[in-house]
Protein backbone atom coordinates (compact mmCIF):
# COMPACT_ATOMS: atom_id res chain seq x y z
CA UNK A 1 0.00 0.00 0.00
CA UNK A 2 1.46 3.51 -1.17
CA UNK A 3 0.58 6.30 1.59
CA UNK A 4 2.34 9.60 0.48
CA UNK A 5 3.45 11.64 3.66
CA UNK A 6 0.37 14.40 4.64
CA UNK A 7 -2.43 12.26 3.21
CA UNK A 8 -5.02 10.59 5.45
CA UNK A 9 -5.16 6.61 4.55
CA UNK A 10 -8.22 4.97 4.33
CA UNK A 11 -8.91 2.12 6.94
CA UNK A 12 -7.61 -0.54 5.90
CA UNK A 13 -10.10 -2.87 6.48
CA UNK A 14 -12.43 -0.06 4.24
CA UNK A 15 -10.02 0.29 1.73
CA UNK A 16 -10.22 -4.04 1.86
CA UNK A 17 -13.73 -3.35 1.21
CA UNK A 18 -13.88 -1.39 -1.93
CA UNK A 19 -11.13 -3.30 -3.74
CA UNK A 20 -13.33 -6.66 -3.03
CA UNK A 21 -16.38 -4.84 -4.21
CA UNK A 22 -15.30 -3.51 -7.03
CA UNK A 23 -14.77 0.02 -6.30
CA UNK A 24 -10.90 0.21 -6.63
CA UNK A 25 -9.96 -1.50 -9.61
CA UNK A 26 -6.14 -1.81 -9.02
CA UNK A 27 -5.13 0.38 -12.06
CA UNK A 28 -3.78 3.52 -12.38
CA UNK A 29 -5.36 6.54 -14.39
CA UNK A 30 -2.66 6.32 -16.82
CA UNK A 31 -3.19 2.59 -17.62
CA UNK A 32 -6.59 2.90 -18.07
CA UNK A 33 -6.33 5.69 -20.12
CA UNK A 34 -4.26 3.46 -22.53
CA UNK A 35 -6.61 0.28 -22.20
CA UNK A 36 -9.44 2.87 -23.61
CA UNK A 37 -7.20 4.19 -26.32
CA UNK A 38 -6.75 -0.15 -27.57
CA UNK A 39 -10.35 -0.15 -27.09
CA UNK A 40 -11.39 2.45 -29.08
CA UNK A 41 -9.76 1.52 -32.22
CA UNK A 42 -7.34 3.38 -34.39
CA UNK A 43 -9.50 6.00 -36.51
CA UNK A 44 -12.25 7.37 -33.39
CA UNK A 45 -11.54 11.07 -32.56
CA UNK A 46 -10.09 11.88 -29.30
CA UNK A 47 -9.67 15.63 -29.15
CA UNK A 48 -10.97 18.45 -31.04
CA UNK A 49 -9.22 22.21 -30.16
CA UNK A 50 -9.94 24.62 -33.33
CA UNK A 51 -8.34 23.17 -36.09
CA UNK A 52 -6.10 20.13 -34.19
CA UNK A 53 -8.08 17.01 -34.31
CA UNK A 54 -6.13 13.87 -32.55
CA UNK A 55 -7.18 10.32 -32.97
CA UNK A 56 -7.13 8.06 -29.72
CA UNK A 57 -3.98 6.63 -30.91
CA UNK A 58 -2.41 10.09 -31.61
CA UNK A 59 -3.22 11.21 -28.53
CA UNK A 60 -1.74 8.46 -26.62
CA UNK A 61 1.38 9.09 -28.89
CA UNK A 62 1.93 12.87 -27.64
CA UNK A 63 0.91 11.79 -23.97
CA UNK A 64 4.10 8.80 -24.11
CA UNK A 65 5.84 11.74 -25.70
CA UNK A 66 5.19 14.58 -23.24
CA UNK A 67 5.91 12.04 -20.05
CA UNK A 68 9.34 10.72 -21.23
CA UNK A 69 10.35 14.39 -22.15
CA UNK A 70 9.04 15.65 -18.29
CA UNK A 71 11.10 12.84 -17.32
CA UNK A 72 14.07 13.87 -19.41
CA UNK A 73 13.60 17.16 -17.97
CA UNK A 74 14.21 15.76 -14.40
CA UNK A 75 10.57 15.64 -12.82
CA UNK A 76 10.42 12.06 -11.11
CA UNK A 77 7.74 9.74 -9.97
CA UNK A 78 6.43 11.45 -7.03
CA UNK A 79 7.04 15.08 -8.17
CA UNK A 80 3.94 17.56 -8.31
CA UNK A 81 3.22 20.61 -11.12
CA UNK A 82 1.31 23.16 -10.32
CA UNK A 83 -0.88 23.34 -13.25
CA UNK A 84 -2.46 26.53 -14.81
CA UNK A 85 -3.60 26.60 -18.34
CA UNK A 86 -6.40 27.92 -20.24
CA UNK A 87 -8.29 25.44 -21.95
CA UNK A 88 -6.23 23.82 -24.58
CA UNK A 89 -5.30 20.47 -25.97
CA UNK A 90 -2.15 21.17 -24.15
CA UNK A 91 -3.54 20.76 -20.65
CA UNK A 92 -4.80 17.41 -21.75
CA UNK A 93 -1.74 15.87 -23.13
CA UNK A 94 0.09 17.38 -19.57
CA UNK A 95 -2.69 16.31 -17.05
CA UNK A 96 -2.46 12.67 -19.03
CA UNK A 97 1.27 12.58 -19.58
CA UNK A 98 1.47 13.19 -15.45
CA UNK A 99 -0.48 9.92 -14.26
CA UNK A 100 1.26 7.77 -16.77
CA UNK A 101 4.57 8.85 -15.29
CA UNK A 102 3.14 9.31 -11.58
CA UNK A 103 3.80 13.24 -11.17
CA UNK A 104 1.06 14.53 -9.55
CA UNK A 105 -0.41 17.56 -11.12
CA UNK A 106 -1.91 20.62 -8.84
CA UNK A 107 -4.96 22.12 -10.50
CA UNK A 108 -4.50 25.61 -10.18
CA UNK A 109 -7.34 28.14 -11.65
CA UNK A 110 -6.91 30.19 -14.42
CA UNK A 111 -7.81 33.07 -12.43
CA UNK A 112 -5.29 32.55 -9.60
CA UNK A 113 -2.32 35.15 -9.44
CA UNK A 114 1.04 35.18 -7.43
CA UNK A 115 -0.89 35.10 -4.13
CA UNK A 116 -2.46 31.56 -4.41
CA UNK A 117 0.00 30.18 -7.26
CA UNK A 118 2.61 30.68 -4.16
CA UNK A 119 0.61 29.51 -1.58
CA UNK A 120 0.14 26.43 -4.05
CA UNK A 121 3.89 25.78 -4.56
CA UNK A 122 5.07 25.76 -1.13
CA UNK A 123 2.34 23.34 -0.08
CA UNK A 124 2.25 21.07 -2.68
CA UNK A 125 6.32 21.18 -2.20
CA UNK A 126 6.10 21.54 -6.34
CA UNK A 127 9.23 21.69 -8.79
CA UNK A 128 7.07 23.02 -11.74
CA UNK A 129 4.29 24.97 -13.09
CA UNK A 130 2.76 24.85 -16.36
CA UNK A 131 1.78 28.73 -17.20
CA UNK A 132 -0.07 30.00 -20.44
CA UNK A 133 1.98 32.72 -21.81
CA UNK A 134 -0.25 35.24 -21.81
CA UNK A 135 -4.25 35.20 -20.79
CA UNK A 136 -6.05 38.20 -21.19
CA UNK A 137 -4.80 41.02 -18.91
CA UNK A 138 -2.25 38.91 -17.25
CA UNK A 139 1.73 37.72 -18.00
CA UNK A 140 1.44 34.44 -17.03
CA UNK A 141 5.17 33.94 -17.51
CA UNK A 142 6.17 37.06 -15.40
CA UNK A 143 4.03 35.54 -12.09
CA UNK A 144 5.14 32.07 -12.65
CA UNK A 145 8.93 33.79 -12.89
CA UNK A 146 8.19 35.82 -9.51
CA UNK A 147 6.79 32.45 -8.04
CA UNK A 148 9.80 30.80 -8.75
CA UNK A 149 12.03 33.78 -6.97
CA UNK A 150 9.84 33.91 -4.17
CA UNK A 151 9.01 30.29 -3.40
CA UNK A 152 13.02 28.71 -4.05
CA UNK A 153 10.97 25.53 -5.21
CA UNK A 154 10.38 25.86 -8.83
CA UNK A 155 13.10 24.37 -10.99
CA UNK A 156 10.92 24.47 -14.56
CA UNK A 157 8.60 27.23 -16.08
CA UNK A 158 6.45 25.33 -18.60
CA UNK A 159 5.09 27.91 -21.17
CA UNK A 160 1.64 26.89 -23.49
CA UNK A 161 2.12 29.75 -26.25
CA UNK A 162 4.29 31.54 -27.87
CA UNK A 163 7.16 34.34 -27.41
CA UNK A 164 8.31 31.98 -24.70
CA UNK A 165 11.08 33.88 -22.66
CA UNK A 166 14.73 32.22 -21.98
CA UNK A 167 14.50 29.82 -19.54
CA UNK A 168 10.82 28.54 -20.00
CA UNK A 169 10.11 25.55 -21.34
CA UNK A 170 7.82 25.20 -24.72
CA UNK A 171 4.64 23.11 -23.32
CA UNK A 172 3.61 22.77 -27.13
CA UNK A 173 7.05 21.10 -28.04
CA UNK A 174 7.08 19.06 -24.81
CA UNK A 175 3.66 17.75 -25.99
CA UNK A 176 4.88 16.39 -29.20
CA UNK A 177 4.06 12.63 -30.92
CA UNK A 178 6.82 10.37 -29.25
CA UNK A 179 9.29 9.62 -31.82
CA UNK A 180 8.81 5.49 -31.48
CA UNK A 181 5.34 5.22 -30.02
CA UNK A 182 5.64 1.46 -29.36
CA UNK A 183 8.78 1.59 -27.30
CA UNK A 184 7.66 4.44 -25.36
CA UNK A 185 4.40 3.16 -24.34
CA UNK A 186 6.21 0.06 -23.26
CA UNK A 187 8.57 2.00 -20.68
CA UNK A 188 6.00 4.05 -19.48
CA UNK A 189 3.82 0.62 -18.70
CA UNK A 190 6.59 -0.97 -16.81
CA UNK A 191 7.04 2.39 -14.60
CA UNK A 192 3.29 2.82 -14.20
CA UNK A 193 2.79 4.48 -10.53
CA UNK A 194 0.79 2.21 -7.54
CA UNK A 195 -3.08 2.46 -8.13
CA UNK A 196 -3.10 3.59 -4.32
CA UNK A 197 -1.08 6.47 -4.63
CA UNK A 198 -1.78 9.87 -5.28
CA UNK A 199 -2.77 11.06 -9.02
CA UNK A 200 -3.29 14.47 -8.39
CA UNK A 201 -4.54 17.52 -5.89
CA UNK A 202 -7.70 19.20 -6.21
CA UNK A 203 -8.19 22.42 -4.67
CA UNK A 204 -11.04 22.77 -1.71
CA UNK A 205 -13.37 25.90 -2.01
CA UNK A 206 -12.83 26.09 1.86
CA UNK A 207 -14.10 28.94 4.08
CA UNK A 208 -10.92 29.27 5.78
CA UNK A 209 -8.32 31.46 3.46
CA UNK A 210 -6.41 29.91 0.98
CA UNK A 211 -7.28 26.62 -0.81
CA UNK A 212 -6.30 23.18 0.69
CA UNK A 213 -5.34 20.38 -1.21
CA UNK A 214 -7.09 17.55 -2.02
CA UNK A 215 -5.10 14.24 -2.44
CA UNK A 216 -7.12 12.06 -5.00
CA UNK A 217 -5.68 8.59 -5.38
CA UNK A 218 -5.73 6.88 -9.07
CA UNK A 219 -7.79 3.77 -7.12
CA UNK A 220 -10.25 6.85 -5.96
CA UNK A 221 -10.43 9.46 -8.79
CA UNK A 222 -10.86 6.41 -11.72
CA UNK A 223 -14.24 5.16 -9.05
CA UNK A 224 -15.80 8.68 -9.17
CA UNK A 225 -15.32 9.33 -12.67
CA UNK A 226 -16.48 5.38 -13.62
CA UNK A 227 -19.68 5.68 -11.75
CA UNK A 228 -20.24 9.20 -12.58
CA UNK A 229 -19.75 8.59 -16.53
CA UNK A 230 -22.41 5.84 -16.04
CA UNK A 231 -24.87 8.04 -14.50
CA UNK A 232 -24.76 10.30 -16.88
CA UNK A 233 -24.63 7.32 -19.86
CA UNK A 234 -21.22 8.60 -21.59
CA UNK A 235 -20.04 5.86 -24.31
CA UNK A 236 -18.10 6.13 -26.96
CA UNK A 237 -20.56 7.96 -29.25
CA UNK A 238 -20.32 10.97 -25.69
CA UNK A 239 -18.98 14.50 -27.31
CA UNK A 240 -18.28 16.38 -24.77
CA UNK A 241 -17.88 20.11 -24.66
CA UNK A 242 -15.06 21.58 -21.81
CA UNK A 243 -16.69 24.93 -21.74
CA UNK A 244 -15.57 25.67 -17.82
CA UNK A 245 -12.20 25.40 -17.12
CA UNK A 246 -10.49 22.07 -17.02
CA UNK A 247 -8.71 22.37 -14.00
CA UNK A 248 -12.27 22.44 -12.40
CA UNK A 249 -13.07 18.80 -10.73
CA UNK A 250 -17.10 19.19 -12.63
CA UNK A 251 -14.69 19.64 -15.80
CA UNK A 252 -12.26 17.16 -15.58
CA UNK A 253 -13.67 14.37 -13.91
CA UNK A 254 -17.12 14.64 -12.62
CA UNK A 255 -17.36 13.07 -15.39
CA UNK A 256 -16.03 15.74 -18.15
CA UNK A 257 -13.16 15.12 -19.55
CA UNK A 258 -11.64 12.12 -18.26
CA UNK A 259 -15.10 10.46 -18.53
CA UNK A 260 -15.36 11.23 -22.12
CA UNK A 261 -11.75 10.04 -23.21
CA UNK A 262 -12.11 6.83 -20.51
CA UNK A 263 -15.54 5.76 -22.72
CA UNK A 264 -13.62 6.34 -26.21
CA UNK A 265 -15.92 9.40 -26.62
CA UNK A 266 -14.49 12.55 -27.90
CA UNK A 267 -13.89 15.86 -25.88
CA UNK A 268 -13.88 19.42 -28.12
CA UNK A 269 -12.60 22.07 -25.95
CA UNK A 270 -13.90 25.69 -25.73
CA UNK A 271 -12.15 28.62 -25.08
CA UNK A 272 -14.80 30.83 -24.29
CA UNK A 273 -18.32 30.18 -22.80
CA UNK A 274 -19.93 32.61 -24.79
CA UNK A 275 -23.43 31.59 -26.62
CA UNK A 276 -22.07 32.41 -29.48
CA UNK A 277 -18.14 30.12 -29.57
CA UNK A 278 -20.26 27.34 -27.98
CA UNK A 279 -23.39 27.42 -30.40
CA UNK A 280 -21.10 26.75 -33.27
CA UNK A 281 -18.63 24.09 -31.16
CA UNK A 282 -21.52 22.78 -30.50
CA UNK A 283 -22.83 22.46 -34.69
CA UNK A 284 -19.62 21.91 -35.61
CA UNK A 285 -18.32 18.83 -33.97
CA UNK A 286 -21.45 17.35 -33.52
CA UNK A 287 -21.25 17.97 -29.44
CA UNK A 288 -23.98 16.09 -27.58
CA UNK A 289 -22.84 16.74 -23.77
CA UNK A 290 -21.73 20.30 -22.22
CA UNK A 291 -21.48 21.16 -18.25
CA UNK A 292 -22.05 24.91 -17.26
CA UNK A 293 -22.63 26.31 -14.34
CA UNK A 294 -25.86 28.55 -13.90
CA UNK A 295 -24.93 31.80 -14.87
CA UNK A 296 -23.33 30.27 -18.07
CA UNK A 297 -26.51 28.34 -18.38
CA UNK A 298 -28.52 31.24 -18.18
CA UNK A 299 -27.05 32.83 -20.89
CA UNK A 300 -27.19 30.28 -23.31
CA UNK A 301 -31.02 30.03 -22.37
CA UNK A 302 -31.32 33.90 -22.87
CA UNK A 303 -29.66 33.73 -26.36
CA UNK A 304 -31.86 30.84 -27.74
CA UNK A 305 -34.56 32.43 -26.05
CA UNK A 306 -34.04 35.88 -27.73
CA UNK A 307 -33.80 34.13 -31.20
CA UNK A 308 -30.14 34.73 -31.77
CA UNK A 309 -29.51 31.21 -32.36
CA UNK A 310 -31.80 28.35 -32.81
CA UNK A 311 -31.37 24.92 -30.54
CA UNK A 312 -28.54 23.18 -30.97
CA UNK A 313 -29.54 19.88 -32.16
CA UNK A 314 -26.97 17.34 -31.70
CA UNK A 315 -26.71 18.08 -27.80
CA UNK A 316 -29.15 15.84 -25.98
CA UNK A 317 -27.73 16.46 -22.53
CA UNK A 318 -26.83 19.83 -20.47
CA UNK A 319 -25.18 19.08 -17.04
CA UNK A 320 -25.42 22.73 -14.63
CA UNK A 321 -23.70 22.33 -11.23
CA UNK A 322 -21.24 24.24 -9.15
CA UNK A 323 -24.38 26.31 -6.99
CA UNK A 324 -28.42 25.31 -7.22
CA UNK A 325 -29.87 26.10 -10.58
CA UNK A 326 -32.99 28.08 -9.83
CA UNK A 327 -36.09 25.99 -10.38
CA UNK A 328 -38.15 28.41 -12.67
CA UNK A 329 -34.57 28.31 -14.63
CA UNK A 330 -34.53 24.66 -14.75
CA UNK A 331 -37.92 24.38 -16.34
CA UNK A 332 -37.16 26.39 -19.41
CA UNK A 333 -33.78 24.09 -20.27
CA UNK A 334 -36.05 21.44 -21.87
CA UNK A 335 -38.43 23.98 -23.86
CA UNK A 336 -35.91 26.38 -24.81
CA UNK A 337 -32.40 24.25 -25.91
CA UNK A 338 -34.30 20.70 -26.42
CA UNK A 339 -32.08 19.05 -24.93
CA UNK A 340 -32.32 17.09 -21.44
CA UNK A 341 -30.89 18.94 -18.16
CA UNK A 342 -29.18 17.03 -15.47
CA UNK A 343 -28.60 18.87 -12.36
CA UNK A 344 -25.80 18.04 -10.25
CA UNK A 345 -24.07 18.46 -6.89
CA UNK A 346 -20.33 17.62 -5.63
CA UNK A 347 -17.58 18.80 -4.58
CA UNK A 348 -13.55 18.49 -4.94
CA UNK A 349 -13.47 16.71 -1.89
CA UNK A 350 -15.56 13.43 -3.19
CA UNK A 351 -19.37 12.77 -3.38
CA UNK A 352 -21.19 13.32 -6.86
CA UNK A 353 -24.65 13.92 -7.42
CA UNK A 354 -26.85 13.82 -10.39
CA UNK A 355 -30.47 13.27 -11.69
CA UNK A 356 -30.54 11.27 -14.11
CA UNK A 357 -31.36 10.62 -18.14
CA UNK A 358 -34.88 9.90 -18.14
CA UNK A 359 -35.79 10.83 -14.75
CA UNK A 360 -39.47 12.88 -14.27
CA UNK A 361 -39.08 16.55 -14.82
CA UNK A 362 -40.27 17.25 -11.12
CA UNK A 363 -36.84 15.72 -10.08
CA UNK A 364 -34.81 17.30 -12.80
CA UNK A 365 -36.45 20.52 -12.14
CA UNK A 366 -36.34 20.69 -8.29
CA UNK A 367 -33.67 18.22 -6.55
CA UNK A 368 -29.76 18.32 -7.44
CA UNK A 369 -29.73 14.80 -7.94
CA UNK A 370 -28.63 11.92 -5.90
CA UNK A 371 -25.53 10.06 -5.53
CA UNK A 372 -23.82 8.02 -8.47
CA UNK A 373 -22.09 5.39 -6.44
CA UNK A 374 -24.24 2.56 -4.35
CA UNK A 375 -21.23 2.43 -1.99
CA UNK A 376 -21.54 6.45 -0.97
CA UNK A 377 -22.68 7.00 2.17
CA UNK A 378 -25.03 10.44 3.20
CA UNK A 379 -26.21 11.40 6.59
CA UNK A 380 -28.02 14.62 7.08
CA UNK A 381 -27.55 16.06 10.62
CA UNK A 382 -28.66 18.74 12.94
CA UNK A 383 -26.59 21.89 14.75
CA UNK A 384 -26.51 19.05 17.84
CA UNK A 385 -24.79 16.48 15.08
CA UNK A 386 -27.44 13.63 15.72
CA UNK A 387 -29.66 12.88 12.38
CA UNK A 388 -32.61 14.90 11.44
CA UNK A 389 -36.13 13.30 10.58
CA UNK A 390 -36.24 12.19 7.32
CA UNK A 391 -37.22 14.94 4.95
CA UNK A 392 -36.09 18.04 7.40
CA UNK A 393 -33.16 20.13 6.10
CA UNK A 394 -29.82 19.71 8.07
CA UNK A 395 -26.33 19.65 7.59
CA UNK A 396 -24.88 16.40 5.00
CA UNK A 397 -21.87 14.69 6.07
CA UNK A 398 -20.73 11.77 3.54
CA UNK A 399 -18.40 9.15 2.99
CA UNK A 400 -17.53 6.52 0.20
CA UNK A 401 -14.99 5.08 -1.92
CA UNK A 402 -14.07 8.16 -3.47
CA UNK A 403 -14.08 10.51 -0.87
CA UNK A 404 -10.56 11.20 0.68
CA UNK A 405 -10.49 10.66 4.53
CA UNK A 406 -8.56 14.45 5.11
CA UNK A 407 -7.06 17.16 3.15
CA UNK A 408 -3.33 17.12 2.49
CA UNK A 409 -0.84 18.92 5.28
CA UNK A 410 -3.78 20.07 7.32
CA UNK A 411 -4.27 18.55 10.47
CA UNK A 412 -5.72 21.08 12.33
CA UNK A 413 -8.41 21.57 9.75
CA UNK A 414 -8.98 17.88 9.31
CA UNK A 415 -10.19 17.77 12.85
CA UNK A 416 -13.10 19.76 12.25
CA UNK A 417 -14.22 19.03 8.88
CA UNK A 418 -13.53 14.93 9.50
CA UNK A 419 -15.21 13.02 11.81
CA UNK A 420 -13.44 10.56 13.78
CA UNK A 421 -15.18 7.61 11.79
CA UNK A 422 -14.53 9.30 8.41
CA UNK A 423 -17.20 11.16 7.50
CA UNK A 424 -16.92 14.53 5.83
CA UNK A 425 -18.37 17.72 7.31
CA UNK A 426 -19.68 19.19 3.57
CA UNK A 427 -21.41 22.31 5.42
CA UNK A 428 -24.00 22.22 2.90
CA UNK A 429 -27.54 22.45 3.95
CA UNK A 430 -29.77 19.32 2.03
CA UNK A 431 -32.91 17.98 2.58
CA UNK A 432 -32.95 13.84 1.33
CA UNK A 433 -36.20 12.88 -0.18
CA UNK A 434 -37.64 9.43 0.45
CA UNK A 435 -36.72 8.73 -3.16
CA UNK A 436 -32.46 9.57 -2.62
CA UNK A 437 -32.31 12.44 -3.99
CA UNK A 438 -31.14 16.00 -2.33
CA UNK A 439 -32.74 19.06 -2.40
CA UNK A 440 -29.86 21.57 -1.50
CA UNK A 441 -31.37 24.40 0.61
CA UNK A 442 -28.29 26.40 1.32
CA UNK A 443 -24.53 26.64 3.44
CA UNK A 444 -23.30 26.80 6.95
CA UNK A 445 -20.38 27.59 5.66
CA UNK A 446 -18.68 31.02 5.65
CA UNK A 447 -18.33 31.01 1.92
CA UNK A 448 -19.15 33.32 -1.09
CA UNK A 449 -20.35 30.89 -4.52
CA UNK A 450 -19.11 33.66 -7.44
CA UNK A 451 -20.69 31.86 -10.56
CA UNK A 452 -19.44 28.51 -9.51
CA UNK A 453 -16.44 30.35 -7.83
CA UNK A 454 -16.01 29.44 -3.97
CA UNK A 455 -14.29 32.64 -2.22
CA UNK A 456 -13.29 32.43 1.36
CA UNK A 457 -14.95 35.61 3.30
CA UNK A 458 -12.65 35.01 5.58
CA UNK A 459 -10.24 35.85 3.10
CA UNK A 460 -11.65 38.96 1.81
CA UNK A 461 -12.24 40.19 5.18
CA UNK A 462 -7.78 39.49 5.99
CA UNK A 463 -7.26 41.43 3.30
CA UNK A 464 -9.88 44.07 3.96
CA UNK A 465 -7.88 44.44 7.54
CA UNK A 466 -4.61 45.80 5.68
CA UNK A 467 -6.45 49.20 4.82
CA UNK A 468 -5.33 50.96 8.18
CA UNK A 469 -8.65 52.47 8.54
CA UNK A 470 -10.99 49.43 9.01
CA UNK A 471 -12.01 48.62 12.77
CA UNK A 472 -14.37 45.51 11.84
CA UNK A 473 -14.84 43.75 8.12
CA UNK A 474 -17.43 41.09 7.25
CA UNK A 475 -17.36 39.88 3.85
CA UNK A 476 -21.15 38.54 2.63
CA UNK A 477 -22.87 36.82 -0.18
CA UNK A 478 -25.43 39.37 -2.41
CA UNK A 479 -27.52 38.26 -4.56
CA UNK A 480 -27.02 38.43 -8.03
CA UNK A 481 -29.29 37.90 -10.64
CA UNK A 482 -26.13 36.44 -13.35
CA UNK A 483 -23.83 35.17 -11.10
CA UNK A 484 -25.77 33.69 -8.52
CA UNK A 485 -24.13 35.70 -5.64
CA UNK A 486 -21.44 38.65 -5.46
CA UNK A 487 -19.10 39.60 -2.46
CA UNK A 488 -19.98 42.87 -0.57
CA UNK A 489 -18.35 44.16 2.14
CA UNK A 490 -19.58 45.62 5.71
CA UNK A 491 -16.79 47.48 7.29
CA UNK A 492 -16.37 49.64 10.20
CA UNK A 493 -13.93 52.35 10.35
CA UNK A 494 -11.84 53.86 12.98
CA UNK A 495 -13.09 56.69 14.56
CA UNK A 496 -12.77 59.57 12.15
CA UNK A 497 -11.50 56.92 9.09
CA UNK A 498 -12.95 56.85 5.67
CA UNK A 499 -12.90 53.28 4.02
CA UNK A 500 -13.62 53.45 0.15
CA UNK A 501 -14.00 50.16 -1.79
CA UNK A 502 -10.89 51.00 -4.28
CA UNK A 503 -8.87 50.66 -1.28
CA UNK A 504 -9.60 47.19 -0.51
CA UNK A 505 -9.59 46.19 -4.30
CA UNK A 506 -5.95 47.87 -3.94
CA UNK A 507 -5.01 45.93 -1.14
CA UNK A 508 -5.61 42.68 -3.15
CA UNK A 509 -4.71 43.98 -6.02
CA UNK A 510 -0.97 44.41 -4.33
CA UNK A 511 -1.10 41.08 -2.95
CA UNK A 512 -1.91 39.07 -6.14
CA UNK A 513 -4.88 38.02 -5.04
CA UNK A 514 -7.49 36.56 -8.05
CA UNK A 515 -9.64 39.22 -9.41
CA UNK A 516 -12.94 37.03 -8.64
CA UNK A 517 -12.35 37.46 -5.35
CA UNK A 518 -12.54 41.13 -4.89
CA UNK A 519 -15.38 42.83 -3.53
CA UNK A 520 -17.57 44.66 -5.51
CA UNK A 521 -19.89 46.38 -3.12
CA UNK A 522 -18.75 47.75 0.29
CA UNK A 523 -21.17 48.66 3.07
CA UNK A 524 -20.05 51.59 5.26
CA UNK A 525 -21.59 50.75 8.89
CA UNK A 526 -21.26 52.04 12.66
CA UNK A 527 -21.74 48.30 13.91
CA UNK A 528 -22.05 44.94 12.98
CA UNK A 529 -24.58 42.62 14.45
CA UNK A 530 -24.25 40.16 16.71
CA UNK A 531 -25.72 36.54 17.57
CA UNK A 532 -26.51 36.09 21.02
CA UNK A 533 -22.94 34.63 21.47
CA UNK A 534 -21.13 37.81 20.04
CA UNK A 535 -20.43 36.38 17.32
CA UNK A 536 -20.92 38.76 14.03
CA UNK A 537 -24.11 37.45 12.46
CA UNK A 538 -23.76 36.90 8.79
CA UNK A 539 -27.36 36.05 8.30
CA UNK A 540 -28.63 39.28 8.99
CA UNK A 541 -26.14 41.00 6.93
CA UNK A 542 -27.15 39.27 4.30
CA UNK A 543 -30.84 39.55 4.63
CA UNK A 544 -29.48 43.81 4.67
CA UNK A 545 -27.93 43.69 1.62
CA UNK A 546 -30.84 41.63 -0.03
CA UNK A 547 -33.08 44.71 1.44
CA UNK A 548 -30.88 47.21 0.01
CA UNK A 549 -30.36 45.80 -3.23
CA UNK A 550 -34.47 45.46 -3.51
CA UNK A 551 -35.47 48.98 -2.49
Amino acid sequence: MSVTPGTVPWPADTAARYRAEGYWRGRPLGTLFAEAVTAAGPGRVALVDGGLRLTHRQLASRVDGAALRLLELGLRPGDRIVVQLSNCWEFAVLVLACFRLGVMPVMALPAHRRHELSHLVRQAAATAIAVPARARDCDHQATAAEVAGETGLVEHILVAGEEIRPGGVDLTALCAPAADPATAAARLDAMAPDSDSVALFLLSGGTTGLPKLIARTHDDYACGIAWSAAACDYDAGTVYLAVLPMSHNFTLGGPGVLGALLCGGTVVVAGSPAPEHVFAAIARDGVTVTSAVPAVAQRWLDHVAAGTAAPPRSLRLLQVGGARLADHVATRVRPVLGCELQQGYGMAEGLICFTRPGDPDDVVCHTQGRPVCPADELLVVGEDGNPVPAGEPGVLLTRGPYTPRGYYRAPGHNATAFTADGWFRTGDVVRLRPDGYLVVEGRDKDMINRGGEKISAEEVENFAYRVGAVRQAAAVAMPDPELGERVCLYVVPHPGGRVALADVVAAMEQAGVARFKRPERLVVVDSLPVTNIGKTDKKALRADIAARLAA
